[in-house]
Order: structure tokens, then sequence, then C-alpha cells
């Protein structure tokens, strides 16, 4: 949000100053300075302009809030608030100093100084939106949707108003909204990054992961080193259960920023489920448990790290222990499949018959194209004498699976029951 904040005054520093005053021509020489980023050549040109002028509050202005951008803010304060001193109705110093507030996350100084600015002139889109967004971090949603709709009216191409407004929406978890502030601002600004990482982060919620995966593909193309769209890429494929990608995204984010220690347990966590994965194939159950209680550990609401050790604890006929970890997983992730078929499976080894064929049926609710919860389902039928229910499902086994085992175990149990009657 910082660059964010500090980029969108640009244009009310470059606009051309045309004096034959000297003082005024070192602003406008260190205006020319600012729009290449040369900000020390910038900082001299004005301290020119002081030196010719010591009353200039102009030059203050500029001065300090070119020292915002080498985050220097303590002496951008100063100067910015020597300009407030010199001429107090100099409007774009009040907006500076609100900038580098906004940046020290004090939100009531930031508040005022944009009331100030909208005191001056309340006809300046930029200031509405500043303020929007600090009643939007202090949790006053309906204030900040007032400012931010002002500043719209007052600017319909102020991209930063959409996307403040679009923030706000994501607080109020209004994914919906916020998918159509972000969309504008990237009609706006196809090149805004920040606007896919967010709209991505918006489909995350909303469970639409392609499209997500979309925007933060865009984003990193926009931004590559940009931490946070890798550490949020991966975890839509860790939701996705693309290990492989997740572990090279969270290895990326942890690499772009060493300090990045939720990038850093993300990638200890799908290593140590991808390290059970192995085991299992390799029939090292035991092992395999041991690595999904490590990332269980670092993260305590990984729904498939429970969903896979009920299952392998199933494997091991441990079916207390399966039931009791499947429950976990169906809590955290409850329109996740395969935690009711291998949680039936467990019930039917015990006994609960009813529950298991209520598990089936809830998976199959889920995933009306789950050969294996039919098969299961079926089987369960059989065994319990229900044979036109049994059949039902085998038949739908075997219509809908791919798998040579499977459709040989269903047609085997047909014939048993064809046998029978």
């Amino acid at each position: 949000m910082k660059n964010r904040f500090m980029l969108i005054l640009l244009t009310v520093m470059l606009a051309a100053i045309a004096c034959a005053n000297p003082s005024q021509e070192h602003i406008k020489q260190g205006d020319t300075y600012f729009a290449q980023a040369k900000w020390d050549e910038a900082i001299l040109e004005y301290s020119k302009a002081i030196e010719l002028d010591p009353e200039l509050a102009l030059a203050y202005s500029h001065r300090g809030w070119t020292y915002t951008f080498k985050e220097e803010l303590d002496t951008a304060l100063s100067d910015l608030n020597r300009a407030i001193e010199l001429d107090p109705k100099l409007v774009e110093a009040y907006n500076y100093r609100a900038s580098v507030y906004i940046t020290q996350e004090k939100w009531d100084l930031t508040i005022a100084d944009l009331d100030k600015a909208i005191e001056l002139d309340p006809e300046l889109a930029v200031s509405y939106s500043h303020r929007g967004w600090a009643y939007a971090t202090k949790g006053d949603f309906d204030k900040a949707l007032s400012d931010l709709n002002k500043a719209i009216e007052l600017d319909p191409e102020l991209a930063e108003a959409y996307y403040n407004r679009g923030l706000v929406y994501t607080g109020q978890q209004q994914w919906d909204k916020a998918i159509v502030e972000f969309n504008k601002v990237i009609e706006l600004d196809p090149t805004d990054f920040l606007a896919y990482n967010d709209r991505a982060a918006a489909y995350t919620n909303l469970g639409k992961l392609d499209l997500a995966i979309a925007d933060l593909n865009k984003a990193i193309e926009l931004m590559p080193g940009y931490m946070i769209a890798y550490y949020s890429r991966g975890l839509v494929y860790k939701e996705q259960m693309q290990w492989d990608a997740a572990i090279a995204d969270f290895s990326k984010a942890a690499e772009l920023d060493p300090e990045a220690a939720l990038a850093r347990k993300e990638l200890d966590t799908v290593a140590h489920f991808v390290k059970a994965r192995n085991y299992d194939t390799a029939g090292q159950l035991d092992l395999a448990i041991a690595e999904l209680n490590e990332a269980i550990e670092l993260d305590p609401n990984f729904a498939m790290a429970y969903s896979f050790k009920g299952f392998i604890h199933n494997k091991q006929q441990q079916w207390e222990l399966g039931i009791t970890d499947l429950n976990k997983a169906i809590e955290l992730a409850p329109d996740f499949a395969p935690s009711y078929n291998n949680r039936g499976w467990a019930y039917g080894n015990i006994e609960q018959q009813e529950n298991a064929i209520a598990d089936y049926t809830k998976a199959i609710e889920l995933d009306p194209d789950y050969a294996l919860a039919y098969y299961n389902r079926g089987s369960n039928y059989y065994h319990n004498g229900q044979a036109d229910l049994a059949i039902a499902d085998l038949n739908k086994a075997i219509e809908l699976s791919d798998d040579p085992d499977l459709i040989a175990a269903a047609r085997e149990h047909l014939e048993e029951i064809q046998s029978k009657k």
C-alpha cells in the first residue's frame, strides 16, 4: 500500500512551475529529477531553492515528499511541518504529510490532515480516497465507502479509489463486490499487479481457484519480485493438492524474503506432507504417520494432513484412530468428499453400517462422479442383503470408473449377487 499512496500524488508535484524566480527554477529542476526517481539530486535542487528563499513553503513540501521515497520519514515530516507552518493553505503538504502518517499507520493524524486538505480543496479526489482508506483501517467501513464513493464521483478515472473500495469490500468479505472493483482498476491500469493479487484473494475465497492462479500468474509477470504473490499462489496450489508447485512457490517466497516466516512454515508443512505420500507409496506407513504429525504440528488446520493420516490408519486397520483423524479433517474441510469415503470405510469395518452408508452417500452428494464411493456403498448394501441398491451402485461404479481393478471387483460382486437370486 505504501508505494500506491506515495505514487498517487506524483502528478501534483510534476505540474509545471513556470517562473523566472531562481528559487522556482530550482524547484522545477528538482521536480524533473523527482520524475526520474533521482531522489538525492531532487533534494539538492529543493535545498538550493530553500537557500535562496527560506520562506518558500513549496520547496519544503517537495523536499519533504522526496524524503519519503528515501524512507527518511522523520526528515520528511520536519520539512512538511515547516511547509504547513509557512503556508497553512498549502493543500499538497497536508496530503503528503497524511501519506507519511499512512506509512506509519497513524490513522487519526492521517484523517486530521486529510480533513484539512478537503476543507481547503473539496474537489481533490485523492484526499477523499486516502481518507477513505484511513477510515477502513480503523474499521469504519461506512465512512470509508462514503469517502471512496465521493472520490470516484469527483474523478471516475482514479484507479486508487476503486482499489481502496475493493479492499473495503474484501474486509467485509463481500468477494463479488471486491472483484468488480479490482476489475475496474485493471481496466484503468492493466499493469497494476496489486489489483491482480487482491482479485486473486477474492477468487480464492469464492473457491474459484483456477481464476486465482491466473491472476497470481499475472501479478508475478508484472512484478517478478513480489513475494506475496508467490506465497499466495503456493497456498492455492496447496488447496489444489499440487504439492510440487506449492513447494516451488513457497521456496521462491522464502528466497525473495528470508524473513518471511509464513512462507518458510508453509514450505516445511508441505514438504512433510509430500514425504508422507512417498513413505505411503513405499509401504512405510509408520514413517508416513510421523511426517503427517510434523505437518499438523506446523499447521493445525491442515485438513488434508488429517484426511491422509486417517486414510493411512485405515490401511493399518486402526479404525478408531482413522475415524478420529477423519472427523477432524471433515470439521476443517466439510466439502472434501474423500474424507467421508474413508470414514465410511472405517465405520464399515467396525460394523457401523448405517454410519458407513451415510458417509458414502455424503461423499457422492459432494462428488456425483466418485466411482469409489459408489463401489463402497454398493459393497455395504451387498453385505447388508440390500441387493437392488447394491446392484445400482455397483453398476454406477463401473460406469464412472476407469480403474480396471475397481471395475473387476464391482463385476465380481454383481456376479455373486446374480448367483444368489
